[in-house]
C-alpha cells in the first residue's frame, strides 16, 4: 500500500501553497512521516516554510521534509532525446536556435514532469504522507489527459516503431527533407508513457489518493472551481474536500461588512455546487500566513473538526458518458428525497433543483449546443438526459 497522497489545486494566488504547507505540519504532527512537494513552476513553498528548500527532499521539521522540483531537471531527465531532435527539426525550417529550444518543450511540460517525482516517492517507501502543492488548475488539468495518449503510443506506435523508421526514412529523406526520430527519441517517449500510466494508476486509487480544491469565496474564483471540480470528476479523480481561503470573520469591522455579506452569498454557492464534499473554511488572518506560529493557526481552523490525511469524501459525484446524439450526467444527491426536479441551462452553467436542494453544475464545452430533456432521480442519484439533435439542427440554421 502506498502513502497517502494529497494534491493541492487551485487559481493563483488563493493561497494553495499555505493551506498545503499547513496540511503537511498537521500530519507530521500526528506522527506520520510527511513529504509535502511543490511542483508548481512558481515555487512559494520555501517562503511558506521559512526553510530553504531544493530539488531533493530537505528536513525541514520532526518528521517533515519538503522539496521544490526543478522542472528543467526533470526535462533534461525525460525529454533530452526529443528535445535534441525537435530543436534540430526546428532549425533546419529556419527558426533560430533559442525560439527552436522553447518550441521543443509543449506547454505544461515542465509541471508534468515535476509532477512525475511523485511516482518515484511513492516506490521509495519513505513517506506515509505525501502532500503536493501543484500548479494552477489549468496546467494540471491538460495534464490529466496524457495517460490516455501514452496509452495509445504503447499500444500503437512502439510495436512498430522499427517498421515505421525503415519504411518512412527513403521517402521522408528524399520528398519532405526533414530529420526523422531516432530511436533514442523512441525511447524517451516510451520511457514518459510507461511513467504517465503509472503515474495515472497512483491518482486513480481512490482509498489512497485525493484532489483538494482551494479557492477564495469570490465569484470568478469559484467559478474556475467549479470548472476544475466537473473536470477531476470527468477523468475518474477523486476530489474528497473543497477548501475556502481568506473568509471575512464576523467582526470584521464596517469598512468591510459589505464585502462580507457578499462573501456569504458567494459561499452559498459553493456549497450548493460541491455538495455533498465538505468545504473546509479558514478566515482571513490579520498577518501573512508564512512560518510554522501562522500556518499551524491555518491547520487548526481547517482541521478543526477533520484529520487532515482522511479521506474526507470517498465518491465521485458526477459521472458523464457523451454519445454522438446525446449525453447522460449522473449527479450524486445522498441528501435529497425524491420530489420535483426542475433543470435550467445557461450557457455551460446547469442549474438543478430537487426537494429544495440546489445544485449548479459547469458544463464541459462539448454539451454547449446540447439541451436537457429528461431528469430522473432514483436512490439519491439524479440522472440527466441531455438531447444532442439541437446541435445539428442549430448548424443547419448557421
Amino acid at each position: 500500500m502506498g502513502p497517502r497522497t494529497i494534491l493541492y489545486t487551485g487559481k493563483g494566488g488563493v493561497g494553495k501553497t499555505s493551506v498545503a504547507a499547513c496540511t503537511a505540519r498537521r500530519t507530521a504532527r500526528d506522527g506520520l512521516r510527511t513529504l509535502v512537494i511543490s511542483t508548481d513552476p512558481a515555487h512559494s513553498l520555501s517562503d511558506s516554510l521559512e526553510a530553504e528548500l531544493g530539488a531533493e527532499p530537505v528536513e525541514v521539521g520532526e518528521r517533515l521534509w519538503g522539496q521544490e522540483v526543478k522542472a528543467q531537471d526533470e526535462m533534461e531527465r525525460h525529454w533530452s532525446g526529443v528535445q535534441d531532435w525537435l530543436g534540430e527539426l526546428f532549425v533546419e525550417r529556419g527558426v533560430d536556435r533559442i525560439s527552436a529550444e522553447e518550441l521543443s518543450v509543449p506547454p505544461g511540460m515542465d509541471e508534468l514532469f515535476s509532477l512525475l517525482r511523485l511516482q518515484a516517492h511513492h516506490a521509495s517507501g519513505n513517506w506515509d504522507v505525501i502532500v503536493v502543492d501543484c500548479a494552477p488548475t489549468g496546467e494540471t488539468l491538460r495534464l490529466l489527459s496524457f495517460p490516455d495518449i501514452a496509452r495509445w503510443w504503447i499500444e500503437k506506435v512502439f510495436p512498430k516503431e522499427r517498421q515505421i523508421l525503415a519504411a518512412a526514412g527513403p521517402i521522408a529523406r528524399s520528398l519532405l527533407d526533414i530529420p526523422l526520430p531516432t530511436e533514442a527519441v523512441f525511447a524517451d517517449i516510451q520511457r514518459l508513457s510507461q511513467s504517465l500510466i503509472a503515474m495515472n494508476q497512483i491518482l486513480r486509487d481512490r482509498e489512497r489518493s485525493t484532489i483538494r480544491l482551494v479557492m477564495n469565496p469570490d465569484k470568478m474564483v469559484i467559478g474556475e472551481a467549479m470548472r476544475t471540480f466537473t473536470y477531476l470528476n470527468l477523468y475518474g479523480y477523486l476530489t474528497d474536500a473543497v477548501i475556502v481561503n481568506r473568509v471575512f470573520p464576523e467582526e470584521v469591522g464596517s469598512y468591510f461588512a459589505r464585502w462580507r455579506t457578499l462573501q456569504e452569498e458567494h459561499l452559498e454557492l459553493v456549497t450548493s455546487a460541491f455538495a455533498p464534499v465538505p468545504v473546509l473554511r479558514a478566515p482571513y488572518f490579520e498577518q501573512e500566513v508564512a512560518g510554522a506560529e501562522m500556518l499551524d493557526r491555518l491547520g487548526c481552523e481547517l482541521f478543526e473538526k477533520h484529520d487532515p490525511e482522511a479521506v474526507l469524501h470517498a465518491a465521485i459525484t458526477q459521472e458523464l458518458t457523451v454519445s454522438e446524439t446525446g449525453a447522460r450526467l449522473r449527479l450524486s444527491l445522498p441528501f435529497a428525497r425524491k420530489g420535483d426536479v426542475t433543470l435550467k441551462k445557461v450557457g455551460l452553467e446547469l442549474v438543478v433543483r430537487v426537494d429544495g436542494q440546489k445544485r449548479t453544475i459547469i458544463l464541459p464545452p462539448a454539451l454547449a449546443a446540447f439541451r436537457p430533456s429528461e431528469a430522473t432521480f432514483e436512490a439519491g442519484a439524479l440522472e440527466v438526459t441531455f438531447d444532442g439533435e439541437q446541435r445539428s439542427s442549430s448548424s443547419r440554421r448557421g
